[in-house]
Parts: structure tokens; sequence; C-alpha cells
């Protein structure tokens, strides 16, 4: 049997996105599936990891076609720095600056990389009739190449199965755009549309599976997960100062405000506490994190912009506390950071700012590894801290974590492969 992934992220991109897939393409010839991968030849990629090509199996076979991007013309009229390579909008953009970010909102729908919808059909059209593939699979965002396994399936008749990393009309950026009503009924007629005409759907979480439910009965939850990378034989040496640490993209919706005021407050509050505490922040970061941050003055707070993924999980098993931030946004409930799967392997308290009854909690919960507290629950936060740090005193902070390996990256395969051989057989 084999499969086709349709995805804008490859090595040797760096960051969340390429991950999911290359992790599921790793482990597909366990289960008796041969990938094979069609991608960009020339993407102008934000993040460039070159460790992750470790991952990528020997001998597969990956076809590349070049895409045309507009978003490289538009940043020739953009200020320096308007916008980052993370995504970040400019909090205060110029009357210039709106009228890009109008143009691109409005007129690149569902997304910038839709003009390489037409030619990789055109492309694929020829390479299907000449090799035998059982089943394509898309991947979004960008969610453009959703349409692409659009057009196979009503061209061709080809078996489909459109992965959501993301939700669409959901995520979490999605209501900042400067969307006219046009755009949004346009963006939600075509998530309809790719939803009610994927043979299967794949979803990360429980929530945006009951959201699509009402276009699709054919969708699946698999989440994203951790790897077997770490060598859990390695002797483990803890920061020695009160560390708690954030690793990952923190744009505005995700600046953990009801963090920072429990912190200040503890830090007037307990000499020492001000003393121990570090703040680790590894990943790039929106200019309203770096304003709150200068706001409070914290003692010893450390970034770093990238580091690549193979050197993260040393500052994650090494952190006394690791911090998730969910984004403040009306789809909060449903948002499960990749991060969290790899958290979960390094085995340190997991403090998390998010719903309390969303899906990033009841994965907290099943698995006993950390405590989440609502976002504007400062008093909770003290307390939550407070008992980190009287434990992290006492030599005794830890956590006793279970049920993890349900999300180790070859399980998660396994349970993908299910959903392959259902489409294929049916």
């Amino acid at each position: 049997m084999k499969v086709l992934i349709i995805t804008y992220y490859w090595v040797p991109a760096g960051g969340s996105g390429v991950q999911r897939w290359l992790k599921f393409v790793k482990y597909l010839r366990d289960f008796n599936i041969e990938p094979a991968v069609f991608t960009v030849d020339n993407a102008n990629y934000p993040i460039i990891d070159t460790s992750l090509k470790n991952d990528a199996p020997e001998n597969i076979e990956v076809i590349k076609k070049s895409i045309w991007e507009p978003n490289d013309i538009l940043s020739i009229f953009k200020k320096k720095n308007t916008q980052t390579s993370a995504g970040f909008l400019n909090p205060n953009p110029s009357f210039f600056e709106r009228i890009l970010q109008y143009i691109r909102a409005n007129y690149f729908i569902p997304d910038a990389r839709k003009f390489w919808v037409k030619p990789s059909v055109k492309h694929l059209e020829k390479y299907l009739s000449e090799n035998k593939i059982d089943v394509i699979i898309t991947t979004g965002p960008p969610h453009s190449l959703h349409l692409i396994g659009l057009k196979l399936k009503k061209e061709l008749g080809v078996k489909w199965i459109a992965d959501f990393r993301d939700p669409w009309t959901d995520i979490d950026y999605f209501h900042q755009l400067p969307l006219i009503e046009k755009s949004k009924r346009k963006h939600y007629q075509l998530e309809n549309e790719v939803l009610k005409n994927a043979d299967a759907s794949l979803v990360v979480g429980k929530t945006m599976k009951e959201n699509y439910t009402e276009f699709s009965n054919n969708i699946h939850v698999i989440t994203n997960g951790y790897d077997s990378e770490q060598n859990n034989d390695a002797k483990v040496i803890l920061d020695q100062n009160f560390s708690i640490t954030h690793i990952g993209l923190m744009n505005a919706d995700r600046n953990p405000k009801v963090l920072w005021k429990a912190l200040s407050e503890l830090s007037e509050e307990n000499e020492e506490f001000k003393s121990d505490l570090e703040i680790k922040l590894i990943g790039k970061l929106a200019q309203e994190v770096e304003q709150e941050l200068l706001k409070y003055q914290f003692k010893n707070v450390t970034k770093t912009n990238y580091i690549p993924h193979a050197e993260v999980q040393e500052y994650q098993r090494a952190s006394q506390v690791l911090l998730l931030a969910v984004n403040k946004v009306p789809s909060a409930k449903g948002i499960i950071t990749g991060k969290i799967f790899e958290y979960l392997q390094a085995k340190r308290p997991i403090l998390a700012i998010g719903p309390e009854d969303g899906d990033l909690a009841e994965i907290l919960q099943g698995t006993n590894a950390g405590t989440i507290v609502d976002f504007d629950d400062v008093k909770k936060m003290k307390t939550i801290i407070k008992n980190l740090y009287a434990e992290y005193k006492a030599n005794s902070l830890k956590v006793d974590s279970k049920n993890i390996e349900q999300y180790h990256r070859k399980n998660l395969t396994e349970q993908l492969s299910k959903v392959i051989k259902q489409v294929v057989n049916s």
C-alpha cells in the first residue's frame, strides 16, 4: 500500500509544522505502508532546522514542485520588522501596512500559497496516472493544500484524507485578519467543501472533531506526540535556579499576563523567591511580550530566538517547571500545542495557562503531568507557583506522570495506518 503526502513543510524546515508528518513518514513502513512526499521546491521557510533530516527515512520518494509566493513581493513594500518571520501581526500598522494586510486577507484565499494549487494539480495528475497511489493525504495549514486534494478527488476520484494540524476558520489568528464578509463566507465555503468531499479527515483534538462533525461523520482524532530520541539513561542535571521554561513562539494572544503578574507579586513578597526565579523563553516573542517583561523588570530572564529540535529536549529535561501557554482566543478550548507531548516526555512539572475545561486540561489530567490555570486566575496561579517553589526548595520537585505512551509517535502512526487502510478498503 502506498500513500502520497502533500505538504508545504518538509525538511529542512524547522518548527512544529514539519514534525507531524515527518514523524508519521518515519514509522509508516512499520505498518506496511510506503510513503511518498510531494512538497515545494523553493519554499521560503521562516525557520530552518537541518537536524530534522535525520528523521527522514532512507530512499523515500520526495517529489518537488516550485512555488510562486506573493509574500516575496509584498515583503519588499513592508518596513523592516513590521511582521516577523513567525507571522506576528504588527500591533500598530501604518496606513500602507494596513492596505497590505487587507490585500493578503481578501485576495489570497485561503492563503498566499493558493498559487501552488493549479500547477500542483496538473503535475500530480500526470504522476498519479503513472504511479499506483492508494490514497493521497493533504495537510494544512496552509489550507490551500487541501484544495489540491479536493481538485484531484473531483477530477480523478482518488481516495483522499485531509489532515488539519490546526483549524481553518477557528485558528487562533483568524479573528485578527481584516476580512470582509464576502471573504469570510469564501473561507467557510471552502472549509465545508473540503470536509464534505474528503474520504476522511484527521484533527488533533476532541473539540476540533466536535466542531467538524456537522460537515462530516468520518473525523478521526490523531494528536501530535513525542518521539523516542531521548536517552532515558542519561543523567539529568536540573537547573540550579527555580527555572520556568517556555519553548515555542509566544505571540500577543499567548502572552501569559496572569503568570507575569503572579511572579511579580511573589517576587515582591519574597526576596529569596525573586533571587531564585529564572524565566527561560526559547522561541520568538511578540512585541507585547517584550513590553510586559520590561514592565515587571524580572531579575533573571533568558531569551533565545531558536534552538534546533535535537537540542530542545535537554532544556526541557533540565527545567524545574515547563510553561505552556494557550492562546487567549475564542477557540482556546480546542487548542493543543504540539509542545505538550514533548513536555510529557521530559517528565518535568507542567504549568499550563488556558481553559480549565479544554482539550489541553483533559490531557494534563489524564497523564497527571501538570496543572492548568485559567487566563485571569492570579490567585490560583500564585498558589500553584508557591507549591512548586516549596518543593524546589526541598529538592523534591518532580512529576509522576502516567499513560504517556499513547502519545508516542509510533503508536500514533499505528492509529493513522488504521484510518488509511479503512479509507483504501472502503
